[in-house]
């Protein structure tokens, strides 16, 4: 196994301070470019995503791609700052940090991995024309959150119907703060957004420091770029799960609009295939930049 190594970081944005890891093996591949991270949420922040740290340092039977891996938690959340004035936080001050970060770590060349809500960020990202953008891989992303939404509430069909009139009545009132309600939510969430019962440890961690920034996720609702998926020209993963609150209508939708996209769906999964079905995962992940690379 490739020895890897980790180090820590602050990038310096609009006065606050942005966290930063890279994952790096101690003899990085010739040819092989880095990976960075997006985080999902708005305020997930990355500990979530740490089956990836693999790709540097591969567990047995996964791909070695002996690349960097890089992950930073988004202004509001996480080890970074969290500035409490809501109006700060909007789409366009997340793609000016992502900016900020690819200039601060010199990543001239970059493949982009967004999960959720960082797909939504790295669509914008692929939308500006980057130059070294290598490829893009969109794990459980959704082109429109009213589509998003819609298809969501749809999946609460599925739900014991107790659970469904607990979730409406306290989404009607008002009163989501409410224990019942969070009681009720987490039968959806162990259905749609992660299956592994007792929820991983990394995913726990993430969601104990969900941070200002998730509060501005209302700011995003009307965010929809479906008209212009026909704009990304750099390859293009998708990847998501057969139960995931994503749901394979949502992906479809994005698979149609971005000529030449790949889309792996996992069967076992739901929101987070990477913590669902890791190596599965990972092998096709790794595949998927190796092959990109080699067609450079």
């Amino acid at each position: 196994m490739t020895v890897t190594s980790a180090s820590e970081g602050f990038v310096s944005f609009h006065g606050h301070q942005v966290w930063y890891c890279i994952v790096k093996p101690d003899r990085e591949d010739s040819g092989k470019l880095p990976l960075l991270c997006l985080h999902g949420g708005p305020g997930v922040p990355h500990d979530y995503l740490e089956p990836l740290e693999a790709l540097a340092s591969p567990a047995a039977g996964i791909a070695a791609t002996g690349r960097r891996v890089i992950f930073y938690d988004q202004l509001g959340c996480g080890n970074s700052d969290r500035p409490t004035d809501p109006t700060l936080y909007s789409i366009d001050l997340f793609k000016e940090e992502l900016v900020a970060v690819r200039s601060a770590l010199d990543l001239e060349q970059v493949h982009l991995f967004g999960q959720s809500w960082g797909g939504c960020l790295a669509l914008e990202h692929a939308l500006c024309q980057p130059t070294g953008l290598v490829s893009l891989v969109l794990a459980s992303t959704p082109c429109s959150i009213q589509q998003f939404v819609s298809e969501a509430y749809s999946l609460m069909n599925e739900l014991p119907i107790e659970v469904q009139q607990v979730i409406r009545k306290h989404e009607a009132d008002g009163t989501t703060q409410d224990p019942e309600y969070k009681q009720a939510m987490e039968v959806f969430n162990h259905s749609f957004l992660c299956r592994v019962d007792p929820w991983p440890s990394s995913l726990t961690r993430a969601y104990s420091k969900v941070g200002t920034e998730f509060w501005g996720a209302g700011k995003i609702i009307d965010w929809n770029i479906q008209d212009r998926l026909g704009e990304i020209v750099v390859p293009t993963l998708l990847l998501s799960g057969r139960y995931d609150e994503v749901t394979p209508t949502c992906i479809e939708t994005v698979h149609q609009g971005i000529p030449g996209s790949e889309w792996v769906l996992f069967e076992n999964s739901s929101h987070m295939p990477h913590l669902e079905e890791t190596e599965q995962f990972l092998q096709v992940l790794s595949e998927f930049l190796n092959r990109v690379e080699t067609a450079l």
